[in-house]
């Protein structure tokens, strides 16, 4: 410790990390990456639901042998476990989503960068592979009302490497978020959303709250036609992100979708949307196998991973967990929260009477 300020080592859990990087951040960061919409029930539910998933562990089976890692869209990843996308990282360290990328990279697992980065793709994706040689790197995007800034950034996402883009779906138009209301959010001076600049366009670097500041980066009259449209406009396999319901679901892998991620923004969209916990095995059950099923919103164990995949997931993501890691202690601090879900997930797998996240099943959630 130095200073008052504890080394990421030093932490137990990621509740832990949360404390100290709220402790360490300036109330306008803060509030921004912790705000939820409206009265933030959906977020509260996000973590809470979890917790009321009880796992009927196996007993006396040889989990001697165990490991962690299985596949991802059609890749390798050391644990069901991926970085969701979350903006502006330079908000909560100067290295921003290059320590992120150095940490994932290291750690073994798929990074999705927002589109909402303080820090180039191209950049991000040096950072990876200069870590790890086959570094995983998907590129979040929107589909803004200028087309052409939309597969412009595409085609710099497959340019620089990236294994997919991930679009958001669940964003018509921005969620209130009062904090950041009452804040009078803006992106901080010296900080820049480095892939929403346009020559003589709005950059997103004014405006009270993020539904003034980026209201331009999005589209209400976005529909599958859309996701069509950016399927066609690029080589890369497209995830949808922010999926609630099975038919939605359903619908999008019809399309092409090469997977889903079952998600609500963090809570930051619609307040009273279901917990992504309760969506899950909804959406699993209607994509049935033909696509990848992720997660994200509200995982904060190992064990939570263990729930996640016993309710049809493939993987799940982490958003908020992140920022606090950066916060506390940039690249370490990332690389900390990635080992404290891995450590607890193996346990967890052991405990749960598995060898491997393939082991897991719908079992382990009924006696």
């Amino acid at each position: 410790m130095e200073n008052g300020k504890r080394y990421p080592g030093s932490f137990s859990s990621l509740d832990e990390v949360e404390r100290a990087a709220l402790d360490l951040l300036p109330v306008t960061a803060r509030d921004y990456f912790r705000s939820g919409a409206w009265g933030e029930t959906t977020l509260a539910e996000n973590i809470a639901a979890w917790g009321r998933l009880r796992l009927w562990h196996r007993v006396m089976r040889d989990v001697s042998g165990r490991t962690t890692e299985c596949a991802l869209l059609d890749g390798p990843s050391a644990m069901p476990v991926g970085i969701a996308p979350t903006a502006l990282h330079r908000m909560a360290h100067p290295d921003g989503e290059l320590a992120t990328a150095r940490a994932a990279a290291a750690a073994g697992v798929p990074m999705i960068v927002s589109s909402l980065s303080t820090t180039a793709i191209e950049d991000i994706r040096a950072a990876a592979l200069a870590a790890r040689p086959g570094a995983r790197t998907w590129m979040q995007m929107y589909v803004g009302r200028d087309r052409g800034a939309v597969r412009a950034l595409a085609q710099r996402a497959h340019a620089a490497g990236c294994e997919a883009l991930v679009l958001t779906v669940d964003t018509p138009v921005w969620g209130i978020r009062e904090r950041d209301v009452r804040n009078g959010f803006r992106v901080p001076e010296g900080l820049r959303i480095v892939h929403l600049e346009r020559p003589g366009g709005p950059t997103g670097h004014a405006g009270s709250g993020i539904h003034e500041a980026l209201g331009w980066t999005i589209d209400a009259s976005l529909t599958w036609a859309d996701f069509e449209w950016l399927r066609d406009s690029t080589p890369l396999p497209v995830i949808l992100k922010g999926v609630c319901r099975p038919d939605d679901a359903a619908q999008g892998v019809s399309l092409g979708a090469r997977g889903i991620i079952v998600s609500n923004h963090g809570g930051r969209q619609l307040d009273g949307a279901p917990p992504t916990c309760e969506s899950l095995p909804y959406v699993a059950e209607a994509v049935a196998g033909r696509a990848s099923v992720m997660v994200d919103g509200g995982i904060r164990r190992g064990i939570d991973v263990i729930r996640a995949l016993a309710l049809g997931a493939d993987a799940a993501f982490v958003g908020r967990p992140v920022l606090w890691g950066l916060a506390v202690g940039g690249e370490e601090g990332v690389a900390r929260v990635l080992a404290l879900l891995r450590a607890e997930l193996d346990v967890a797998l052991a405990l749960c009477g598995c060898a491997r996240p393939s082991d897991v099943t719908s079992a382990l959630l009924r006696p």
